[in-house]
């Protein structure tokens, strides 16, 4: 890694590297594609082919849950074979054909538009993100602030997509597959930039695959290290975590799924690496797990606080009604407000040797979504008597996220370049979105319960399903969930600190 980044190692853009703003527009564009569609999936799903809150919810988790899954599978490839140049080559073109085959009408072409979102995410997710990783030399301060900026493209992406999607999908003069189509527009936009200006802004980093750097870089194991041997633990891994997951999900092909990819990420990472790097890619795995708490709270947002915002939100603005989907823009104009301040406030307790390891940011992050959802309960005790609600309890609540966010996923996705063998890089950065890719099939699932009004109560339920049913009988029962989990987790991951500065004290995370 170091070789390449030394090519473009200056402080052109804000202090940081010039690549950083070609990957920051790179991302922008994509988050702007993602993002505006995710604006639109469920409101579309309920309000126009009128599917219950359940089905529209689990289809929801479901397709968010593969859009983090096939990072793992696309940062594998490009770490092995293709680069992760290559690889968002690929996964652009892919998401772009995505986003306009969801713009036609039917169901085939919306299932075939969703699948291919999905995959062309998985070629381009974790690869961007480990190829900001590759512009810093090992031990650079500035690689924390720089993902915090690299955080300000996403949401960047991320405020315009539901801004113009949503407007486009729910205005009379056009319609649904019209912000279908503005998704695909935006993704061509940051194909057609990256592809112009990547030799200026950033050399040859991600040309050649990680695995062919890290005999330079790594002190590996030889026998670990052969091709082979690799693939040989990946499948007998996938193999074993498929069996498992077979036997808790009852058959469920999904779950077989997700535990062959689980399983297969522990076998390559764990079996290929000894020592000090097994502890680094172990302490990775354990702060993932705690990552599916927040994102389990934090994917809300596309979910019941989507339909809060549009069953129980008062939307008049004088004469002008909001569109509901919207309020998926809040989020990220508060990353843009917030990141270069939290990117300054971690640079200036750094070099006073004040700043908080990465982990117990993440914990502070995970207390403060719980603040969040506090102020939902507040507001939803009011929904729950009938009245429309002020839209200050949503932006109430995606501030505290906002903060929660920024204290944990950009310093995140810099932990895993930092800690991840080089060889591993896009593998251990897919592991980071597997975290959030099994979040969102559990956040799917949560809000299937999302009470909305007018709605006959269901049939009770036995076991799990029918303790989250009876909390979920109110708004402000049905918010509690996620206050008590998120709280519960910060305060877990808080006393592991200790544990994961001992796992990764080779490096400085």
């Amino acid at each position: 890694m170091t070789h390449v980044a030394t090519q473009v190692a200056d402080r052109s853009f804000f202090g940081h590297p010039r690549g950083l703003g070609l990957l920051f527009a790179a991302e922008m564009w994509e988050r702007f594609s993602f993002y505006g569609m995710r604006a639109l999936l469920v409101l579309y799903l309920v309000n126009v082919l009128e599917w219950d809150k359940v089905s529209a919810a689990s289809l929801y988790g479901t397709y968010t849950m593969l859009v983090y899954l096939t990072p793992l599978i696309g940062g594998y490839l490009a770490d092995k074979y293709i680069g992760t140049h290559r690889a968002l080559l690929i996964g652009g073109a892919v998401i772009s054909a995505g986003h306009f085959v969801l713009a036609l009408p039917g169901m085939q072409a919306f299932y075939a538009g969703l699948g291919l979102v999905v995959i062309g995410t998985g070629f381009f997710k974790a690869n961007v993100s480990t190829m900001v990783g590759q512009l810093y030399e090992a031990g650079d301060t500035r690689r924390d602030s720089g993902f915090t900026l690299f955080y300000m493209g996403i949401n960047t992406g991320g405020f315009l997509g539901p801004l113009v999607c949503g407007y486009l999908a729910q205005s009379p003069r056009f319609g649904w597959h019209y912000g279908f189509a503005a998704a695909g527009v935006g993704m061509v936009l940051g194909l057609i930039m990256y592809s112009l200006l990547k030799r200026k802004y950033l050399g040859t980093i991600g040309d050649i695959p990680a695995a062919r750097l890290a005999p330079a870089t790594d002190t590996v194991n030889t026998a670990s290290a052969m091709p082979d041997v690799s693939i040989r633990n990946g499948i007998v891994g996938a193999v074993v975590g498929g069996v498992l997951a077979w036997l808790i999900s009852s058959g469920s092909l999904l779950g077989v799924m997700v535990g062959a990819t689980i399983g297969g990420a522990l076998a390559i990472s764990v079996l290929g690496t000894s020592g000090e790097e097994r502890n680094r890619v172990i302490a990775l795995f354990i702060v993932a797990f705690f990552v599916v708490f927040f994102w389990a709270a934090f994917e809300q947002a596309g979910s019941s606080m989507s339909l809060f915002a549009d069953k129980n939100t008062n939307l008049q603005l004088g004469s002008f009604t909001i569109p509901s989907s919207w309020f998926q823009s809040v989020n990220s104009f508060f990353i843009i407000a917030f990141a270069p301040i939290f990117a300054w406030m971690w640079v200036v307790v750094g070099k006073r040797g004040l700043e908080p390891s990465t982990p117990l940011k993440m914990s502070i992050g995970l207390a403060l979504i719980a603040i969040g959802f506090g102020i939902l309960m507040i507001g939803g005790s009011q929904a729950d008597t009938g009245v429309k609600v002020s839209p200050m309890f949503l932006i109430g609540a995606f501030l505290f996220h906002t903060f929660g966010e920024l204290c944990l996923s950009p310093v995140g996705l810099s932990y895993v370049t930092k800690v991840a063998p080089v060889r591993f890089a896009s593998l251990l950065m897919g592991v980071w979105f597997l975290a959030n890719a099994a979040a969102n099939k559990v956040a799917g699932f949560l809000a299937g319960y999302t009470p909305l009004p007018g709605e006959a109560a269901a049939a009770p339920q036995a076991g799990f399903g029918g303790y989250i049913q009876q909390l979920a009988g109110t708004n402000r029962g049905f918010f509690s969930i996620f206050v008590v989990s998120s709280l519960t987790a910060a305060i877990v991951l808080f006393f592991c600190v200790p544990l994961l500065k001992r796992l990764t004290r080779t490096v400085k995370a």
